[in-house]
């Protein structure tokens, strides 16, 4: 018989991390992995809006180091959990900045801030750039309340905004969408 999708174990508010330790869903370690679950839907959303497949496969490659950091911030960080747990590498910082200088190589230098916008996929790609600064703020919060998080983390949150960004304007640069430029206006 396949699993119930239902166990109205958390109808009272609570959830339970891994490693059993019970906590309501509005405790921060909930409200993170959850964002970080919310950024991987919306890289998914992202990713069918593309047509350049080394992007595409790129943004599956995201969503499973994604699908990792969940499952580390879902953790009890004060127990041990018996099933084996993917780990996040150094090397998977370094491909996103390999890709990040990748694109640039290619893009004509920022010279003024650009507003998100000119196609459906530029500016999806602008809300997933925001979801992930969120879920590395979410991080920083959870770090400055002593609750354990990989530092390592935030430095991948940190690294896979700077790219989401970066794959805004490359997605721009092969649709031959043009920036549109912040232009403030001065009294």
């Amino acid at each position: 018989m396949a699993l119930k999708i239902y166990t109205k174990t958390g109808d009272a508010g609570n959830t339970s991390l891994i490693g059993g330790t019970k906590v309501p869903k509005s405790h921060i370690r909930i409200e993170t992995y959850g964002t970080v679950d919310e950024l991987n839907s919306y890289i998914g959303f992202c990713n069918d809006q593309l047509q350049d497949e080394a992007s595409r496969a790129m943004l599956r490659e995201i969503q499973d180091r994604l699908f990792t950091i969940g499952s580390s911030l879902a953790c009890d960080p004060d127990k041990e959990p018996t099933m084996k747990m993917p780990d996040l590498l150094e090397t998977d910082v370094t491909l996103l900045e390999k890709e990040i200088d990748r694109m640039n190589d290619t893009l004509t230098p920022m010279k003024f801030f650009i507003l998100p916008g000119g196609h459906i996929a530029v500016s999806s790609l602008h809300i997933a750039r925001c979801i992930c600064r969120r879920a590395e703020r979410l991080c920083v919060h959870l770090q400055q309340e002593k609750l354990f998080v990989d530092p390592l983390v935030i430095k991948y949150l940190n690294r896979l905004s700077d790219y989401l960004f970066v794959l805004s304007r490359y997605t721009g640069h092969l649709l031959s969408v043009e920036e549109i430029p912040w232009k403030p206006r001065i009294s």
